[in-house]
C-alpha cells in the first residue's frame, strides 16, 4: 500500500498544484511571522500606568518592558542592574519626567544616549496643576511665602491652573498626570507620534491602536463620572497628594494629605495636626496607599468617626499589561465610592 501511495500522490500534486503551493508556503509564512515579532522595537517604561498606554498601542507588534515593577513605587526605586541592561538595548523609552522618577534622570543621561527618550509631562494637551499648599496640604519647603489659609482654588484660580501653557509660580507641577483619562489621551497621543517615528514599518498597527484606546478612554471617563457622582461633595484625607487630577476631573473633594511626598515619612505634629483636620473638615474617610505605613492612617483617625481605605495611584497591587489602566482607574473611583457611601 505504501509503495501505491507514493505514485498516487505525484499525480495528485500534479493535478493539484493550487493546492500544494499553499502547503509548502505554510513555513515561510510561520517565519515571517516569527521575523516581524523578532523585528519589533525594544521599547522601555517606567512606571506601570505608562507601560499600559504603551503596551496597548503596540498590541500586535510587541509588549514594551517595565522598570518598576510589582508592589514597587518611583518615589523610592533603585535601579536594578537588569534595568540598566533594559535602557542600554533601548531604541525607545516612555518616562514621566524627573519630577516623578528622579531616579532615571542620570541612568537615562548615561544609558540612554542611543535611544529615542519621551518625556511625557510635555505632551502637547496636557493639564498641568500646581502642587498644592496650604489648609491641610503640607506647604513645600521652597523659600518662598505662601497664603496657607485655604488648600482650595476659586473658579478662576481653578481654570488658570488647569491651562495647559500654564507653569506654577514654582517652576513646578504635579507629576501624577495620569489620574485624568484626558491627560492620558495626550500621553497615548505623544506615545504613538513616538513609536511611528522610531518604527515607521507598524505604523498602521499603532495608529489603529492609539484610536481603540482613545475610544476607549472616553467611555472611561463617563464610566467614573457615573461611579462618584454620588459621593462628589463628602470630604476624605489622603496619605499622600497624588489624587488632584482625579479631583480636577470629576468634581472630587480631597480635604488634604498626611504628606505631599511619600520620600518624607511625616513626623508626630504633622499626623496630630492631621488628626484634628479630620474632625474639622468633617472628612468621612482617610485612604491609605499599598506601598506604604498603614499604621499612619490609623493612628489619624483613632478616636474619630472616620473609615479607612485604600487607594493605589500607581497599581502597586495590579497586574501590568494594556488593561491595567482602566483597572487603576476604576478601582480608585470604586475605592472612593465604596468608602465615602458607607461613612
Amino acid at each position: 500500500m505504501k509503495r501505491a501511495l507514493g505514485p498516487a500522490l505525484k499525480v495528485l500534486a500534479l493535478r493539484m498544484p493550487a493546492l500544494a503551493i499553499p502547503v509548502l508556503a505554510i513555513p515561510a509564512l510561520l517565519f515571517a511571522g516569527t521575523m516581524r515579532a523578532a523585528d519589533a522595537p525594544v521599547v522601555v517604561t517606567s512606571i506601570k500606568p505608562i507601560h499600559s498606554l504603551v503596551s496597548a498601542i503596540m498590541q500586535g507588534v510587541g509588549e514594551p518592558e517595565l522598570i518598576v515593577d510589582g508592589a514597587a513605587s518611583p518615589h523610592t526605586y533603585n535601579l536594578k542592574p537588569s534595568n540598566a541592561r533594559a535602557l542600554q538595548e533601548a531604541k525607545v523609552i516612555f518616562w514621566v519626567g524627573p519630577g516623578l522618577e528622579a531616579f532615571l534622570e542620570k541612568p537615562l543621561r548615561a544609558l540612554g544616549r542611543d535611544a529615542s527618550i519621551a518625556e511625557l509631562d510635555n505632551a502637547p494637551g496636557l493639564v498641568k496643576l500646581p502642587f498644592r499648599e496650604g489648609g491641610a496640604f503640607e506647604p513645600h519647603d521652597d523659600g518662598d511665602e505662601h497664603d496657607s489659609a485655604s488648600g482650595q482654588h476659586d473658579e478662576a484660580d481653578a481654570a488658570h491652573d488647569a491651562d495647559p501653557g500654564h507653569d506654577s509660580d514654582h517652576g513646578a507641577f504635579d507629576t501624577h498626570l495620569w489620574l485624568d483619562p484626558m491627560n492620558a489621551k495626550a500621553m497615548a497621543a505623544m506615545i504613538t507620534t513616538t513609536l511611528v517615528a522610531a518604527d515607521p514599518a507598524n505604523a498602521l498597527t499603532y495608529q489603529g491602536n492609539a484610536k481603540a484606546l482613545d475610544d476607549r478612554l472616553d467611555k472611561l471617563d463617563t464610566e467614573i463620572k457615573g461611579i462618584v457622582a454620588p459621593v462628589k461633595g463628602k470630604p476624605f484625607i489622603v496619605f499622600h497628594d497624588a489624587y488632584q487630577y482625579f479631583e480636577h476631573r470629576y468634581g472630587i473633594r480631597v480635604a488634604g494629605s498626611i504628606t505631599v511626598s511619600p520620600e518624607t515619612i511625616p513626623g508626630a505634629e504633622r499626623v496630630s495636626e492631621i488628626h484634628r483636620k479630620v474632625g474639622e473638615l468633617g472628612a468621612t474617610c482617610v485612604f491609605a496607599e499599598p506601598q506604604f505605613q498603614p499604621r499612619l492612617v490609623n493612628v489619624v483617625i483613632e478616636g474619630t468617626r472616620a473609615k479607612s481605605g485604600v487607594l493605589d495611584p500607581e497599581a502597586a497591587t495590579l497586574k501590568a499589561g494594556p488593561d491595567l489602566y482602566f483597572n487603576l482607574m476604576r478601582g480608585i473611583a470604586n475605592s472612593m465610592k465604596d468608602c465615602l457611601s458607607s461613612a
